[in-house]
């Protein structure tokens, strides 16, 4: 049975931080000129919003929903509203992975339905990204195990045996 191909519309919120101001909205036309040159994609309709000034003490939500406190140093805030349309529901999660929207709603259509062959396709790019941040995961932990290893040499060498070290290596 060959996979009916249905456009999907939808919204997108994108969010950033940063400084300066003008950065972010230089920033937010440059994402949403990489997202309407990606194959399947088309941004119908985008709204920039103005940058606010960040408030002191304002909580940003990590990966785990955990709000964290974000230091007032002159930092601003700033989203998008991007209407798109993809030709498969694939695309459409691709942008996601990729892009990390803060939101997105699908406007149309009401029902999707993804043969297992779509599915398969979702579910193999969900995993070979799950294996590529898990591979960055344990390259940074043992990165940090050999960094810390390496500090507690230099703290536990007492001033003596550096000057010993650097004679030796004099002569």
């Amino acid at each position: 049975m060959k996979e009916e191909k249905q456009k999907i519309h939808a919204m997108m919120i994108l969010e950033v931080i940063g400084k300066p101001k003008e950065f972010l909205v230089e920033t937010l036309e440059n994402l949403t000129k990489q997202i309407d040159a990606e194959p399947g994609v088309v941004i119908k309709s985008k709204n920039i919003k103005e940058p606010k000034k960040m408030e002191e003490g304002a909580g940003v939500a990590d990966a785990a929903g955990q709000k964290f406190k974000v230091a007032p140093q002159d930092f601003y805030t700033s989203f998008a509203e991007i209407e798109i349309e993809t030709e498969s529901f694939f695309n459409l999660i691709l942008l996601i992975f990729k892009y990390m929207p803060a939101n997105i709603e699908i406007s149309s259509p009401e029902i999707l339905a993804l043969t297992n062959n779509g599915w398969n396709d979702i579910l193999n790019e969900l995993i070979r990204r799950l294996h590529a941040y898990d591979e960055i995961a344990r390259v940074l932990q043992v990165e940090k195990a050999m960094l810390e290893t390496k500090l507690k040499n230099i703290l536990n060498e007492k001033p003596e045996e550096k000057k010993k070290t650097s004679v030796k290596k004099k002569k």
